[in-house]
């Protein structure tokens, strides 16, 4: 737990007096529902038969999303969308199995539950998974933001009775700024510097390509160079339909004639010696982890762009009002906060702990 995760919940203790935190606790077994449930796989949906998101090979999986820590390869049977088996085929091959796809909203039965996928707004083919069953309906977010994002489905919200939401930025700290505001920073350190490369680390899956559309939608027009590594998801979602606009791959001696250019690359690579050939280069990075003073300097990073494909905690928070589900569910991330703000809220809530969730470079 953070330090301030700890600040956090001693003064939701100091005001709510002993003894509230524990009573959620115990509350949650009168009303989670116990045919849903964490296990070493993974989420398991017991009447269903099938594990959300599992950490490790199973008879039946349902994937939310195409990042590597919610869809693993190796299962028996994967149902997701359509752009998440695009992905996990681009990235596993024949190791990702087979793949049923499911459309947004279309109702599915699998056992003795009636599943569908409705958009997550994270990346192409996000989904959240709403399961009904008994007359009960619970909805597993996965991982989700709430800004438009051209390069994927909006997020919609779905009444239901409990809501699992994800907390990776579940703490009041962390209120991101315009995407809008963050890429001018970038074009006008771009204006200010035209001598220089300007290398930014980007995840391959999802951030790439919306870096892409939000300067593309800011007025700029010219080639922007890839390193090979993102090179085969631009290509999928090019597929999918997203208009990427004029892209180039970096080779060789090329770096050295990129003065005044945007060079898109992995994380990983801006502190390897790849990115020495580049001119002088400004190196930058988005990610929603940027607003970390710390992160910031242990990437070595001199233009930190935050840019994040998650929920922010303003996001979080409207979100369980804009659901409004009387139960709340908070998992793989910053959990404390946000449960105490559901509980002030009137909420019955509770952490809920998956493992197998990492903290991306988002």
């Amino acid at each position: 737990m953070t330090r301030l995760a700890e600040l956090v919940l001693r003064r939701a203790r100091e005001r709510t007096g002993p003894g509230t935190m524990d009573a959620t606790a115990t509350d949650r077994q009168r009303w989670q529902p116990r045919w849903l449930r964490p296990t070493v796989a993974g989420l398991w949906c017991e009447p269903g038969r099938f594990y959300i998101d599992p950490t490790r090979p199973v008879d039946r999986a349902v994937i939310t999303h195409g990042h590597a820590d919610h869809a693993r390869p190796g299962h028996r049977s994967t149902l997701a969308t359509a752009e998440t088996a695009a992905i996990m085929r681009a990235r596993y091959g024949d190791d990702a199995g087979p793949v049923e796809s499911l459309g947004y909203n279309v109702p599915l039965s699998l056992g003795d539950v009636v599943v569908r996928l409705v958009p997550a707004g994270h990346i192409l083919g996000s989904a959240q998974v709403a399961i009904e069953y008994r007359g009960c309906r619970v909805v597993v977010s996965g991982d989700y933001k709430r800004r438009p994002d051209p390069t994927c489905a909006g997020f919609e919200v779905v009444p239901c009775d409990v809501f699992i939401t994800e907390a990776t930025f579940g703490l009041p700290v962390f209120r991101h700024p315009p995407d809008s505001h963050e890429v001018e920073r970038l074009l006008q350190s771009l204006r200010l510097f035209p001598e220089r490369c300007h290398l930014v680390g980007a995840y391959a899956l999802g951030k790439c390509q919306r870096l892409i559309m939000l300067l593309r939608r800011a007025g700029y027009d010219r080639t922007i160079w890839l390193h090979g590594a993102l090179v085969n998801l631009c290509n999928v979602y090019a597929r999918a339909g997203v208009q990427l606009g004029p892209i180039g791959t970096v080779s060789g001696g090329a770096r050295r004639a990129l003065a005044g250019e945007i060079v898109l690359c992995p994380p990983s690579a801006l502190a390897d010696r790849w990115a020495r050939a580049f001119p002088d280069p400004v190196t930058a990075m988005a990610s929603g982890w940027m607003g970390i003073r710390q992160r910031v300097r242990q990437r070595g990073v001199e233009l930190p762009l935050v840019i994040s494909d998650h929920a922010d905690w303003d996001e979080l928070t409207a979100t369980l009002d804009d659901v409004g589900a009387p139960g709340v569910l908070v998992t793989h991330g910053r959990e404390e906060a946000l449960v105490h703000y559901a509980a002030s809220r009137g909420y019955r809530a509770s952490a809920l702990s998956v493992a197998g969730f990492e903290d991306e470079d988002d």
